[in-house]
């Protein structure tokens, strides 16, 4: 099962990276898909696809390397360094998806930027916790 898993969020992730078009994506999504984010918010399908898409202009040659793809049982993990091709700021990716009934039912992301990757190495050490 894992490798039809990992072929799933392949699929659905270099049909949106090769065409920008979010109804590439969205057919691999399960209806009831939810999407969560660090701070604890949560988006519909509906809600995340129109963030992806509203995304997609600013970040319009994204370059995408899948530095690691790992599957465990119904979860998928994605985790890929991103950058734009006007040498813009690079972003490290995260991604975890489950996979329910052979389409993406759940994700979770976490993106850091690479240019504040040395100071999070140290977080517990800041006054501001």
């Amino acid at each position: 099962m894992t490798t039809e898993n990992k072929s799933i969020v392949q699929r659905a992730l270099a049909g949106l990276i090769e065409t920008g078009d979010v109804e590439v994506l969205a057919q691999f999504l399960s209806d009831d898909f939810v999407h969560h984010r660090p701070d604890s918010t949560t988006s519909t399908k509906a809600q995340w696809l129109a963030a992806v898409s509203a995304a997609l202009a600013p970040i319009a040659g994204m370059q995408v390397e899948i530095l690691h793809m790992l599957a465990d049982g119904d979860h998928v993990v994605v985790h890929s360094r991103r950058w734009l091709p006007d040498a813009g700021p690079e972003i490290v990716v995260v991604d975890i998806w489950r996979i329910h009934d052979e389409l993406i039912a759940e994700g979770w992301e976490t993106i850091e930027p690479v240019a504040h990757a040395a100071a999070n190495l140290v977080w517990w050490e800041s006054d501001q916790r």
